[in-house]
């Protein structure tokens, strides 16, 4: 069964084509029965008559003037008209026009003719009985025969070429634009801010990016907002959260245990304040942090000694640098949450710290011997304040902020996030990079 291709440009592109086909079929073949067609006949007709006037007026002169006569009529009219003892042997090429002469001197002629090959180049010749005498009749095909009016059908088919052409290179434009506005949708839906797209060209294009610019503006202005309204909260509530602090440092007498749990408590909301707040900026992505030029082995070196200081960390780094372009800052937050992740599920066993370089992607792994995640939850937990029930989210399991993080930023640069299991137990969390460059879409 036929389908249709995906892209606008291609199906336009198909159907385009597919009816300029069918256009040009229908239309030769009405030309070839209305014009074509009776043209030849009637070229075939006149030939016919002509040759049958040329070999009864030759029969009926005086032997002295035939030959006078056939030179008149090669001369003139590109006929030659002579006596044959023997007919031709050998048939002429198939022509539709040979065809229609044939036709035509059987009809006027009352007996069948057929045309044969003689010794002339581009000359066909009949053997015709006038009486008791066989005449031979040769005629130029470059002469008689009709040419089809192939400049009116190039012409024709040029004016159709180019009109083709040019709503190709019309949809072109417009399905390039319709792409971009495609990409900058997801940039936008990202967090990303891009730059505004021209409102220009057709009237529904202009009204489609008016509107997506309206659309952009306001969901950066929501963004934006919301930042400064958690940091207003984070500022508010910092403020009697420090007090607090205080309250229990110069409260005598209290159960010392009952003074440790609400200063744990305290910690923990201070976190989940700050994760909050990383997590509101991690969707506000600018442009002007794109990439840049950086080495991985670098980048993990520093990441494993400040791991090192919160725990135990295998990394063995490759003997060769590994160049590639992208956010350093961005990807240092994605691993170090991943390793803090890591660090707090793994229990006491080393978290490890891996690096696989291939000619066109760079993958990172951090992984540890927890009792990692179940596949059907593997896609949940990036969802903000999601929280597994199983040992994963004991307490001080964290916000459930750590991996929304991770996959914001990740999908914001064009990076993927995979989570699996590890070889021997445990969860490998691998973010796989570009090497040739790592943008936000």
């Amino acid at each position: 069964m036929f389908r249709l291709p995906s892209t606008l440009y291609a199906r336009t592109a198909a159907v385009l084509l597919a009816a300029f086909l069918v256009f040009e079929a229908a239309a030769f073949g009405v030309v070839w029965v209305m014009v074509i067609e009776p043209l030849s006949q009637r070229s075939a007709d006149d030939l016919a008559a002509k040759i049958v006037l040329a070999t009864q007026t030759w029969v009926e002169l005086p032997p002295g003037t035939r030959a006078d006569y056939e030179m008149e009529l090669a001369f003139r009219h590109d006929l030659d008209v002579s006596a044959a003892q023997t007919r031709l042997p050998q048939a002429a090429p198939y022509s539709p026009f040979g065809r229609q002469v044939e036709q035509a001197l059987s009809r006027r002629l009352r007996q069948p003719v057929q045309l044969m090959a003689g010794h002339v180049a581009g000359w066909d010749w009949a053997d015709i009985q006038i009486s008791d005498t066989l005449l031979r009749v040769g005629f130029s095909r470059e002469r008689y025969a009709l040419r089809a009016p192939l400049a009116a059908v190039g012409v024709f088919l040029l004016g159709a070429g180019l009109t083709v052409l040019t709503a190709l290179v019309m949809v072109r434009q417009h399905s390039r634009r319709l792409r971009g506005l495609a990409r900058k949708a997801r940039q936008v839906g990202q967090g990303g801010r891009p730059e505004r797209l021209p409102e220009d060209g057709a009237q529904e294009l202009r009204e489609l990016t008016a509107a997506f610019n309206r659309m952009a503006d306001e969901v950066q202005a929501l963004l934006e907002n919301r930042t400064v309204l958690l940091s207003g909260i984070s500022h508010d509530l910092r403020t009697p959260i420090t007090r607090l602090r205080l309250a229990l440092s110069l409260a005598e007498g209290a159960d010392a245990a009952l003074v440790a749990r609400m200063e744990r408590d305290l910690d923990e909301m201070n976190r989940l304040i700050t994760d909050m707040l990383a997590f509101a900026r991690a969707l506000q992505v600018e442009e002007a942090e794109a990439a840049e030029a950086a080495d991985a082995v670098d980048l993990l070196d520093a990441l494993a000694a400040q791991a090192a200081e919160l725990g135990p960390v295998v990394w063995r780094p490759p003997p060769a640098p590994v160049p590639l372009r992208c956010n350093t800052l961005a990807l240092g937050r994605i691993l170090a949450n991943l390793l803090e992740n890591a660090r707090r599920h793994g229990g006491v066993a080393p978290v490890t710290l891996t690096l696989e370089a291939a000619p066109e992607t760079v993958r990172i792994g951090v992984l540890d011997r927890g009792p990692g995640i179940p596949a059907a939850e593997r896609e949940a937990v990036f969802r903000p304040f999601y929280r597994l029930d199983a040992s994963r989210s004991s307490e001080g399991g964290g916000s459930g902020l750590g991996l929304a993080i991770v996959r914001q930023l990740a999908d914001a640069y064009g990076w993927r996030v995979a989570l699996e299991d590890r070889e021997g137990g445990g969860l490998a969390a691998w973010v796989i990079l570009d090497r040739r460059g790592s943008f936000p879409l």
